[in-house]
C-alpha cells in the first residue's frame, strides 16, 4: 500500500512536470509543433526511474521485478491520465483554436475529432509508461547469473 501511494505521488509530480513543459512551450508558441513532444518520454522515464529507485531503497526486502514494474506503470499511468485530462481541457476550453493550428502545421488536411486526438495522447502516454518501466527495471533487477568457478 505504501508503495502504491509513493507511485501515485510521483505520478502526480511527473504529470505536473509534463503540464509545465507543455505550458512553457505554449508561451513560445512551440506547442503546436509535434517535434517538441519527444521530450515527454524522457520526462516520464525520469519520474519512473526515481520511483523505482526510491522503492528499492525503502523496501529492499519486498522489492521484486514485478513490484518495481508495477510501481513504474502506476506512476506513468497517473502522469498520463493527469496530462491527458489537462490536454483535453486545454484543447477544448482554454484554447479551442489549438487543434486546428496543430493540424495545419502537420499538413494532414483532415478534420479529426478532439476525442481521437485525446485518445492518441493517452495511448502514447501509456505505451511510454510501459516501455520506460521495462527499461528502468533492467537497471534495478537482481541477476540470477552465477559466477563461473575456474
Amino acid at each position: 500500500m505504501k508503495n502504491l501511494l509513493l507511485s501515485i505521488r510521483f505520478g502526480l509530480v511527473t504529470g505536473a512536470v509534463l503540464i509545465s513543459y507543455f505550458l512553457v512551450l505554449s508561451l513560445f508558441d512551440k506547442h503546436s509543433n509535434p517535434v517538441f513532444s519527444l521530450l515527454n518520454a524522457p520526462i516520464t522515464l525520469l519520474g519512473i526511474y526515481e520511483v523505482i529507485k526510491i522503492s528499492k531503497l525503502r523496501f529492499p526486502e519486498s522489492f521484486t521485478y514485478t513490484e518495481g514494474f508495477k510501481s513504474g506503470v502506476v506512476t506513468g499511468g497517473v502522469a498520463t491520465i493527469l496530462f491527458t485530462l489537462f490536454f483535453l481541457l486545454y484543447s477544448t476550453e482554454i484554447t479551442p483554436e489549438y487543434l486546428p493550428a496543430l493540424f495545419e502545421k502537420m499538413h494532414w488536411g483532415l478534420k479529426l475529432h478532439v476525442g481521437l486526438i485525446v485518445f492518441i495522447v493517452a495511448i502514447m502516454g501509456f505505451s511510454t509508461s510501459v516501455v520506460s518501466s521495462l527499461t528502468v527495471m533492467q537497471l534495478f533487477k537482481t541477476s540470477n547469473n552465477y559466477a563461473e568457478s575456474v
